[in-house]
């Protein structure tokens, strides 16, 4: 499945995922563990095992250094 994957505030990835990929899957394939962000689909947060099941979705960073 081919996901356009915004980690806001940074950059944007275009992500071939396989088939069964889960949204923790996704946050790894962008650089993150599940437990550093969460992921949106419009304005939703889904849960990090849910099968993707969206062609964009928006990465927010829970913890950023500083």
């Amino acid at each position: 499945m081919d996901v356009v994957a915004e980690v806001v505030g940074e950059d944007t990835h275009s992500l071939s995922l396989a088939d069964g990929a889960t949204y923790a899957d996704l946050c790894r394939a962008v650089g993150y563990s599940p437990h550093e962000v969460t992921v949106l689909v419009g304005e939703t947060p889904v849960p990090e095992d849910r099968p993707v099941d969206a062609e964009r979705v928006r990465v927010l960073r829970l913890i950023k250094g500083g």
